[in-house]
């Protein structure tokens, strides 16, 4: 019938085929190639000792890891599945076939090396008048680990499974040195289940060996915690100013009940998770820009809460300052307020707008279009009231506005269309450099959309 395009799978290419041609002018995979050659990738080369067979360029390693993560495809082994199945990781890939272990060794190898990428794409950003680094926003989200919450085991816990398995070795040796082994149930063998149960007591005396390394390191900070807040209440007595509020009480020491450390990934903590319930997770960091939305900075703690990240993360804004710029502003929500944390933006020359609590969602109408009073000129205001007012000021709250459309969308697409909801990698170091690889793909990602608009 005629009328449809003629199906013809037998015909040989007249020419030999192009890459070039697989793909249209505008496809996220070949900006990815256009900006992967712009990079100075001669820390990766180098790492090469050209001996024995031909290795696969970084760059194309490279290529193949952002594209994959910007598109949902982490696994190495879907990746090298995808270089024959995908027309555009065959582009990326020049129509070579790198196996599984070469791209999760790379992976592993160059996690360092990476991050200054991470600064070159920016720099290439800010080139193309895409990033003018001004206003800041700071938030976290959690990211499961590659580690079930299932294997974790606490302290409690591990102290009572210890006791259990000490009393069946117990009753097993006196099995094997008792006369009469006719009584043993089939398929017994006591020399196995011996060697077994020591198995596991050496893997529980690890973690609890583990479990008392935190709990020391815990004690130290809390003790210094305590021993400041009691030197500054015995300097307001002696002053003759009553403290306010009661003594601070010395801190527990020791191992506590609830301490837990999983067997799979002992770096990574059970955290609460948005929607319910517990994982275990690690506690990714961005900062983001407000005008591109593209990730500045990034970070990964074990922390639960945020209220420790914003000096951190100020570092890493800094040691970046010469390539992209200062920030002018830093906006996080009520997670991150404290008035050091506020201090600590000022004295880095950046102004504070970290909430301080929780607002009512609809405001009164008046209150939308009113100005705040402005502060007693006569008084010299600390940072914090200084912050606090500035955000019940029309521009302020415009300002922090901002924080809402910045970065949660972006934590929004990297979980749900780039699909990233669990690290592949284990241990916060190698976490840390996944996570950044993560936001190297959400920058190349952005930048890929701003460069068609």
């Amino acid at each position: 019938m005629s009328g449809f395009i003629p199906v013809d799978r037998q015909t040989q290419y007249l020419f030999p085929p192009s890459v070039d041609e697989w793909l249209p002018e505008n496809h996220l995979a070949r900006f990815i190639v256009e900006v992967i050659e712009q990079l100075d990738l001669s820390e990766l080369t180098r790492a090469y000792r050209g001996r024995g067979s031909a290795a696969h360029h970084p760059a194309v390693l490279l290529g193949l890891l952002i594209y994959g993560y910007a598109t949902g495809v982490p696994s190495s082994r879907k990746i090298e599945r995808a270089t024959y199945d995908s027309v555009a990781f065959r582009y990326i890939a020049a129509n070579t076939h790198p196996d599984h272990d070469t791209l999760a060794t790379f992976r592993r190898r160059f996690g360092a090396q990476l991050e200054q990428l991470f600064v070159q794409v920016l720099v290439l950003a800010r080139e193309m008048g895409m990033l003018k680094v001004g206003k800041i926003s700071v938030d976290g989200t959690k990211v499961k680990a590659n580690a079930s919450k299932h294997r974790a085991l606490s302290w409690e816990h591990l102290v009572k499974i210890e006791k259990l398995l000490r009393d069946e070795v117990k009753q097993l040796l006196a099995l094997a040195e008792s006369e009469d082994r006719n009584n043993l149930p089939d398929g017994m063998n006591v020399p196995q289940e011996i060697a077994r149960r020591e198995e596991r007591l050496a893997v529980m005396g690890e973690a609890k060996r583990k479990l008392e390394e935190r709990a020391r390191e815990r004690d130290a900070a809390q003790q210094a915690e305590f021993d400041t807040k009691s030197a500054r209440r015995d300097a307001q007595r002696k002053a003759g100013k009553k403290p306010r509020g009661k003594d601070p009480e010395p801190p527990t020491t020791g191992p506590q009940d609830k301490d837990q450390i999983n067997l799979t990934d002992e770096q990574s903590r059970i955290m609460k998770v948005s929607g319910g319930g517990f994982e275990q997770c690690y506690n990714g960091q961005c900062a983001v820009d407000a005008g591109s939305m593209l990730i500045v900075a990034t970070g990964v703690t074990q922390a639960c809460n945020d209220k420790q990240q914003i000096k951190p993360m100020l570092a890493m804004l800094k040691s970046h300052e010469a390539e992209l710029g200062k920030p002018e502003q830093l906006c996080a929500d009520t997670g991150y307020f404290s008035a050091a944390n506020v201090d600590a933006c000022v004295e880095a020359g950046v102004e504070p707008m970290i909430a301080m609590g929780r607002e009512a969602h609809y405001p009164g109408l008046l209150a939308r279009f009113t100005e705040p009073e402005p502060l007693p000129d006569n008084e010299d205001a600390d940072a914090v009231t200084q912050m606090a007012h500035r955000l019940k000021t029309l521009s302020g709250r415009a300002d922090y506005a901002l924080r809402k459309q910045t970065v949660e969308p972006v934590f929004g697409i990297i979980k749900h269309v780039m699909k990233f909801r669990q690290f592949l990698l284990r241990g916060v170091e190698k976490v840390r450099h996944e996570w950044n690889l993560v936001a190297l793909a959400w920058n190349l990602k952005r930048m890929s959309t701003l460069n068609m608009a």
